[in-house]
């Protein structure tokens, strides 16, 4: 709290976003790939999560399935590849670890993105964008990733400076709003259209437009108040935070999820209860895992299984059931037990299942849970050790290399498991995959 006679500082944000965050993973461990069109592919194989530059000029749009892309594939010399999450997430914990060197003070917004307050540690540099320069080059010098730096009074401006960043080569991968003269900061915002302010979505952009409210600087000019009666409290606060008034505070410590949900579409259609089995099992772990590592229970599962609905010439199938624990738990054996039994419940013999998952909700911290009279404290010290010491080798080896009897064993071909016919190595966190240096 500031002393008498004192301010705090004025707030300033800047907004660090790596620059098509999939392929530029891709490209770190393959350098051939650069320049090269590519794009990554969703769950199976489907359609286009992310694209390069290259791929952006074709016309390509993001979600555009892989199968109708072929001709322009063959065309263009298309690569692509499966989507890695695992490798994906680790270069951005690399990323968030190389940020924090510059300021505690940081929200890791996404993946890809993470907010930084950065008025405390300005007196450090010339200006904020040598700040944000400095930023730029030690990412890229510690993990590969090229990145864009948005610097701004507001989180939302911040975002807006680092879409300018990335769409204009004269800003050099670092734009500051803050410091930029008001005219200049006009004339951006008139050549950019209202549906790039960030939490503007594409219904919200129709209604603008509408009220001839077509770019940011539209938006810059209409009565928060009047924004407020029509859209609500979350448009006042956009345009409030669009003069340079900082509504939205960092969100330093990120809220513990109050529902989990894991699940995965088949690689190809499961009819056997033993396979279903397997990949519930398969999503209760990683859900449980989730759990343990915000320190939340579970109060209730829910189990689905679903058939293909685009197939509509086949037979459907789509059922759940939620089961509620009478003991909120974390434990994966118990979860499994309680998953399974519900599964057996909905479960139909003739049917082309095409994906299954699990849902965990009634989510409360661990510490706050009121404790049974009939609990055995031993055995569930016992079984609190079990799940440590697995997540720890798990972390350590990666790959799920310890798991439950019933999500099946490493030896067995697993059918069910999504297509990644093009997936790249795990070179940051499996030592077998380790990329090779000649």
């Amino acid at each position: 709290m500031p002393t008498k006679g004192s301010s705090a500082p004025t707030p300033l944000f800047a907004l660090v976003d790596v620059n098509n965050f999939y392929v530029s993973c891709e490209r770190v461990f393959a350098p051939k790939l650069e320049g090269v069109p590519m794009v990554v592919l969703s769950n199976n194989d489907g359609c286009a999560v992310a694209r390069s530059a290259e791929v952006k000029l074709l016309g390509v749009k993001m979600g555009a399935p892989w199968f109708q892309m072929q001709d322009l594939a063959k065309k263009h010399g298309i690569q692509a590849y499966s989507s890695n999450y695992t490798l994906y997430g680790d270069m951005s914990n690399r990323v968030v670890e190389v940020l924090k060197t510059f300021t505690p003070h940081l929200e890791t917004y996404s993946i890809d993105e993470s907010f930084l307050s950065i008025e405390s540690i300005l007196k450090q540099y010339e200006n904020p964008s040598s700040l944000g320069q400095k930023m730029k080059q030690q990412v890229k010098d510690t993990t590969g990733l090229p990145v864009c730096v948005g610097i701004a009074a507001s989180k939302t401006l911040a975002k807006l400076a680092n879409h300018l960043a990335k769409k204009h080569l004269q800003f050099s991968g670092v734009c500051d709003i803050d410091s930029m003269p008001k005219e200049a900061l006009y004339r951006w915002m008139t050549e950019t259209a209202v549906g790039e302010v960030w939490g503007i979505g594409g219904q919200l952009t129709k209604k603008l437009k509408a009220l001839k409210i077509h770019t940011v600087f539209d938006l810059l000019q209409a009565s928060p108040q009047a924004m407020r009666q029509q859209f609500g409290v979350v448009i006042e606060r956009i345009c409030y935070e669009l003069r340079g008034v900082s509504c939205l505070r960092l969100e330093e410590v990120v809220p513990a999820k109050q529902q989990i949900v894991s699940s995965r579409s088949f690689g190809k259609p499961v009819i056997s209860m033993e396979q279903l089995a397997e990949s519930i099992a398969t999503h209760i772990a990683r859900g449980a895992e989730k759990l343990r590592s915000q320190q939340s229970v579970a109060g209730a599962l829910t189990i689905f299984v679903q058939t293909n609905p685009h197939k509509q010439f086949e037979p459907q199938h789509h059922q759940g059931i939620t089961i509620s624990l009478a003991d909120p738990s974390d434990n994966t054996l118990t979860l499994t037990t309680a998953a399974l039994q519900g599964l057996k419940q909905i479960y139909k013999a003739g049917f082309k299942y095409r994906k299954a998952g699990v849902m965990f909700s009634c989510l409360v911290d661990k510490p706050t849970v009121q404790q049974s009279l009939f609990d055995d404290m031993e055995v569930k010290g016992k079984s609190a050790g079990l799940m440590k010491a697995m997540d720890s080798i798990n972390s350590r080896f990666g790959n799920a290399v310890i798991r439950t009897a019933a999500s099946g064993s490493h030896g067995n071909k697993q059918d069910w498991q999504m297509r990644s016919s093009n997936r790249s190595p795990n070179y940051t966190t499996q030592w077998d995959e380790l990329p090779v240096v000649r």
